[in-house]
């Protein structure tokens, strides 16, 4: 009896120590935990309270932002759902008694193993690997969602601080002509309404000060949410707000679109549902279970009249019959959901290049705008605008000869700053829908001049 046991304590001793390594899980989580709030806390720290760069921010955004570090622990928590997948079946131990009667009981005490077959095991490994690998991707795909946004509403910021910048020119410009008017109307070569019409000019362009400097402090706050401050100690952002995004080439798009965020999760996902189909497919193979014992009888009386206890080995083999349930609702099921991945891949490929189509030709549309605003445009009205003022100060134009001119040069100013933010934001999505190098320098080329 006592040599049969000594296997049995072995094999018993031999299982992992499943429990070693969960027992550490919180410990780890809450350790993990005050990393993420600390990184958080030293983004806002590190935030310079002057000026700002593109480097500065995308580098604070890809360190502290929250949704990051969820892709970050989702990644992670795929990497035990592979060990687990990995795990072996657990032993059973069992013990049975028959006959409560000391005299005739018998005891049974038995060790029983579960063994896969069909490759159960590496098809659930396989399926987790390709969980994992989503996980991943979904965290280069958030990385670069946030690095196109970061870059996106920094220009967003520079693009408003050069609006507040042409509303404060537009303000002095209009008090000037406010003054000049009052003078004229002094002298008495012009009536009280040409300086009514200034004042009223004037107010005007305060109330879009007002706009502007509001538009601004949205933009900044919007920009530091992204790496957890809700207000902003950066006074402004360095830049040149006149560079334009660089329009890639064809074959530039089309090696990018493939290895696209989205295309690149719709494939991972046909394989985790091929892998979960392998898995279903091995389910129908029903597992094996072998048994190792030992029996204890009752005495027994021999011819001579002497009695004796004895041991005996208990060996098993249980196979279960797959006769009412084959899997085959859960196998076609599995079936099922790899076509609709497969069919949800090619719907994607199709959505990506419409939007990739767009906001390609939104780009190219801004960049042509903006060019041609800078080129042609704005130098005819700056010129318009001196001459008509000047002349207005010398008597030669009326006053709203003068005004006329400063409103065409404002408003073509103006349509140049939406021009470059129109650009920068079709550049940004772009950068979201195909994906970034990985590198946060910006790709611009400056308006030519």
């Amino acid at each position: 009896m006592r040599t049969l046991f000594v296997p049995l304590a072995v094999l018993a001793l031999a299982v992992p120590p499943a429990y070693s390594q969960q027992s550490q899980t919180p410990q780890s989580e809450a350790v993990a935990g005050s990393q993420s709030s600390s990184s958080r806390l030293a983004a806002r720290t590190l935030e310079p309270a002057g000026p700002l760069t593109l480097r500065s921010a995308v580098a604070m955004v890809l360190q502290s932002n929250p949704s990051l570090s969820a892709a970050s622990r989702e990644q992670e928590a795929t990497e035990g759902a592979i060990v687990q997948a990995g795990a072996w079946p657990n032993p059973v131990l069992g013990a049975q008694l028959e006959d409560l009667r000391r005299d005739n009981r018998t005891t049974t005490l038995q060790l029983s193993q579960p063994i896969e077959l069909g490759g159960k095991r590496a098809a659930r490994v396989t399926a987790a690997e390709r969980a994992r690998d989503q996980a991943a991707s979904a965290l280069v795909a958030r990385r670069s969602d946030l690095r196109a946004s970061t870059v996106t509403l920094f220009f967003e910021v520079l693009t408003a601080q050069e609006r507040l910048r042409l509303a404060q020119d537009s303000v002095g410009l209009a008090q000037i002509a406010t003054k000049a008017a009052a003078n004229r109307v002094t002298a008495g070569k012009v009536s009280p309404l040409e300086e009514t019409r200034s004042r009223v000019a004037e107010a005007g362009v305060r109330v879009e000060l007002l706009q502007a400097e509001g538009t601004l402090r949205s933009a900044r706050q919007q920009l530091a949410a992204l790496w957890g401050n809700p207000a902003p100690r950066f006074t402004q952002v360095e830049g040149a707000v006149d560079q334009l995004p660089t329009l890639a080439s064809a074959q530039d798009v089309e090696g990018r679109f493939f290895a696209a965020p989205v295309l690149r999760q719709a494939r991972l996902e046909v394989e985790r549902r091929e892998a979960l189909s392998s898995l279903e497919r091995a389910k129908r193979i029903p597992d094996i279970t072998v048994s190792l014992g030992a029996k204890r009888v009752p005495a027994s009386t021999d011819a001579e009249g002497a009695s004796s206890r004895r041991n005996q080995v208990v060996v098993g083999l249980s196979v279960p019959l797959p006769i009412f349930d084959t899997n085959r609702g859960n196998l076609a099921e599995a079936l099922s959901r790899e076509e609709k991945a497969r069919d949800d891949l090619a719907a994607a490929e199709l959505q990506l290049g419409a939007d990739v189509a767009q906001a390609t030709e939104r780009l190219r549309s801004a960049r042509a705008t903006a060019e041609t605003l800078q080129r042609d445009a704005l130098p005819g009205a700056e010129t318009a605008y001196k001459a008509a003022t000047k002349g207005f100060e010398l008597g030669k134009f009326s006053f709203l000869e003068a005004l006329d001119a400063q409103r065409t040069l404002f408003q073509v100013r103006n349509q140049y700053l939406v021009a470059l933010a129109d650009a920068h934001r079709a550049a940004g999505e772009l950068d979201r829908l195909l994906g970034t190098d990985g590198e946060e320098t910006l790709h611009a080329t400056p308006v030519a001049r």
